[in-house]
């Protein structure tokens, strides 16, 4: 299934006792649709307040109905923030083929939307990061340069962080401003906790000039959190695009961070 949601009123994506987040309420409402309980698996967890153009899920089920019938239903069960795009069905297959929503991911994308202005805007409270410092978009992208590759970005995750290896390949950071919107494109193998906000943060100091952007370079190079800017805030961030081989056929869709952009 393709899943998209807005983040502002859940505690992240991933179940918790609580039963506040969007897996929680995903899971209750294929159980009220399928009358049984359905596990599911994402492509990538969001913490509180992030939010998704297209999560990916997946889960194992002998039922049988049509794709646009689990859509409607799941739907039905579903509050307005969180929304069934799409669903796919595949045949069986041996577990070394099997589809897996996290481990059959190429690159994961992210979006960042930032406001910068100098007041903050009411329209955007919750959608969008907000920065009234004025912004070099150039000395950011100077600075973004030096993140493309692979490379260990200890300095950019969360302490916390459960990853087996900070160790990832950055395939794109792309900047571009809308007016006083600047949208941050982010793409690589796969994303440690914070690292995207970390990231922004750390580029936010580069833009308003606090910091060189040859500063970049120093702070990967440390492999300390320490080095890099503080966590940005959740409220802009998206999680845009999941990447899998086109063999799956999965009728994915492709769409901006703000439906106006």
């Amino acid at each position: 299934m393709g899943v998209q949601y807005v983040g502002t009123a859940w505690n992240g994506y991933q179940k918790q006792p609580s039963r506040d987040t969007v897996q929680d309420r995903i899971e209750i409402a294929l159980e009220q649709f399928a009358r049984t309980p359905l596990h599911t698996t994402c492509a990538g967890r969001t913490d509180a307040g992030v939010h998704a153009i297209e999560q990916v899920i997946h889960f194992d089920t002998d039922l049988d109905r049509a794709p646009q019938s689990w859509v409607r239903g799941t739907n039905a069960f579903l509050p307005d923030s969180i929304v069934v795009r799409w669903a796919h069905a595949l045949a069986p297959a041996p577990e070394r083929e099997q589809f897996h929503a996290r481990f059959s991911a190429r690159s994961r994308t992210y979006h960042y939307v930032l406001y910068n202005h100098a007041n903050p805007s009411a329209l955007l409270a919750g959608r969008a990061g907000w920065v009234f410092r004025p912004l070099d978009v150039e000395r950011m992208r100077a600075a973004a340069a030096h993140l493309i590759g692979t490379h260990d970005f200890t300095s950019f995750r969360a302490s916390g962080c459960q990853a087996n290896s900070p160790v990832k390949q950055m395939h794109e950071v792309k900047i571009e401003r809308m007016g006083d919107l600047v949208v941050f494109t982010v793409r690589a193998s796969a994303f440690l906790h914070h690292m995207v906000r970390n990231i922004v943060g750390s580029l936010i100091y580069v833009g308003t000039g606090r910091n060189a952007p040859e500063w970049m370079a120093e702070v990967l190079a440390a492999r300390s959190r320490d080095a890099a800017a503080p966590t940005f805030m959740p409220d802009g961030l998206y999680l845009a695009a999941i990447d899998y081989d086109p063999k799956w056929g999965l009728p994915q869709e492709a769409s901006a961070p703000l439906p106006w952009l």
